[in-house]
């Protein structure tokens, strides 16, 4: 009897350790997604109410209505809340779902995903690691050589034209 106390003591033990190590680990992980601190009064001042609805509240704009859906220019996608370079015009193609969807991003993590069960879905969201900002859903249904489709509200993105 009591070698499975001890045994169970010992199982729970390692139980509550692992838990909080994981969620310890999970804490600093959150820290290190959004270095980019403001306030939401400093975010409101600093983005245009489109921007601010999708990029800090998570939402999404009607399909077809955003500025970047048929846009053909060549050059760079970055963040509207902070700039960074997510996208390239050679990584964009037509989806036909009504927003501008890429098939990749630019290499150095500068996209994060998260998974989200909002709306009654799963999916799995798309922030810019810089500074958190909601910028779209990222699906398995793209073209190759990578099959995603990197959905991506226009409010979201700001544009960068290539100098000839």
């Amino acid at each position: 009897m009591h070698v499975k106390t001890l045994i169970f003591l010992l199982l729970l033990n390692l139980a509550i350790s692992s838990t909080f190590g994981q969620s310890k680990q999970l804490s600093s992980q959150k820290k290190t997604q959004t270095p980019m601190l403001k306030t939401e009064e400093e975010w409101k001042k600093a983005l245009s109410p489109e921007q601010y609805y999708i990029l800090r509240e998570k939402g999404t704009e009607r399909p077809y209505s955003g500025k970047f859906y048929a846009h053909k220019e060549k050059g760079m996608y970055t963040c509207a809340g902070c700039g960074v370079e997510l996208f390239s015009s050679d990584q964009k193609f037509d989806a036909h779902c009504g927003w501008p969807s890429f098939f990749d991003e630019l290499p150095g993590g500068k996209v994060k995903t998260h998974r989200d069960v909002s709306h009654g879905m799963v999916r799995t969201e798309i922030t810019c690691a810089n500074c958190g900002g909601h910028l779209g859903h990222v699906f398995d249904d793209g073209p190759k050589p990578t099959g995603l489709r990197y959905c991506v509200n226009s409010g979201s993105l700001e544009f960068k034209e290539v100098k000839k």
